[in-house]
């Protein structure tokens, strides 16, 4: 079967049912939706064990804070598991959460003295601007050039987070427009805004793989660029998009970062792409590309910011805390796989 066309014919086998690796009508689809929960049990434990370490761990209040925190995290994950799924990869996305916003601030307060009145509206399409930008030349250095995904982008991310360190003197921005620190601070029904536009953006991601042409040409790109190509996919055009959606979702994530914070260091986002990984590979989004999901991603991502909690409230110190989360994914990944009924690269 071609694996250009996950949703026109339908699967005789349950090899074919997930060579795309996205869910399939009948026992594929039920397979494929348990695969994405495989993690839940990793999730109810981490629930159990921090309730035993401090008994504020399952409070609203906490929880809450746990998903404010890891909102922008977790768009950098959705990102990276669309490009990901495409078969590329993106290392430069960590930068782009720190240096995006840090230009859009230099640019607004030199234009309208704080950012004030029409032209501090701009503030967020502009960060937005940028990271697409940056995706955007990350897209054609590797499509147009047949370069390496792995070194544009590695390269990509030193040139990023230098040029953020040259541009602010390795200094920390404190005076920030208020329409860019608005989204990170704001609270919306009772729950903060940032926890809304992750969770709508990821439902979008999930709906758009799911059920959409588009997103379903990610997972036959992934699976087989040249049987993609040879069956009307526009392979390049596709890709590009998604590295340009990355770099925008990366930007997104640093404006979310900011307004929680308040400010701007100069190693916003440094090191955020080993955690970006981890939550979208114990998800179940495979290295190799044309599998995995969304929503599988995003229980990655609850693994990760419960762990980190968990670490927090026990008060274990920070130089130990990289220990123990490398061995909480490894023991993560193998229930997951194990749950999944077959191991993956």
């Amino acid at each position: 079967m071609s694996a250009a066309t996950p949703s026109t014919t339908p699967p005789t086998t349950p090899a074919a049912a997930t060579s795309t690796g996205r869910p399939r009508t009948g026992g594929g689809l039920r397979l494929g939706r348990f695969r994405d929960l495989t993690l839940v049990p990793v999730i109810v434990v981490l629930l159990v064990v921090g309730a035993f370490v401090d008994p504020v761990f399952l409070t609203v209040g906490n929880l809450t804070n746990v998903l404010q925190q890891q909102s922008a995290l977790a768009l950098v994950v959705l990102a990276e598991a669309m490009i990901l799924i495409a078969g590329k990869f993106d290392l430069s996305l960590e930068s782009t959460v720190g240096m995006a916003p840090a230009i859009t601030v230099l640019v607004i307060p030199a234009t309208t003295g704080q950012g004030a009145g029409s032209a501090g509206l701009l503030a967020i399409p502009l960060c937005l601007l940028i990271g697409a930008a940056i995706g955007a030349f990350n897209g054609f250095l590797i499509l147009k050039f047949q370069l390496s995904a792995f070194v544009v982008t590695l390269a990509m991310l030193i040139v990023v987070h230098g040029l953020h360190l040259g541009l602010t003197g390795g200094k920390s921005l404190f005076e920030l427009p208020e329409s860019i620190i608005y989204l990170g601070g704001a609270t919306w029904l009772g729950v903060p805004a940032s926890i809304w536009i992750a969770g709508v953006l990821f439902a979008a991601g999930i709906v758009g793989l799911g059920y959409f042409k588009a997103g379903r040409a990610l997972y036959a790109i992934g699976g087989n660029a040249d049987a993609a190509r040879a069956a009307g996919v526009r392979v390049d055009r596709v890709l590009w998009t998604v590295f340009i959606i990355g770099g925008a979702l990366a930007a997104l994530a640093g404006v979310l970062e900011t307004g929680r914070l308040g400010g701007i260091s100069a190693n916003q986002g440094v090191g955020w792409i080993f955690m970006v990984f981890a939550a979208a590979v114990i998800g179940g989004v495979s290295m190799d590309g044309g599998k995995g999901t969304i929503l599988g991603a995003l229980t990655g991502v609850l693994v990760i910011g419960l762990v980190e909690n968990v670490l927090t409230l026990k008060g274990v110190p920070g130089e130990w805390k990289q220990l123990v989360y490398g061995g909480i994914i490894l023991v993560a990944l193998m229930i997951s796989r194990i749950a999944g009924g077959k191991a993956q690269d």
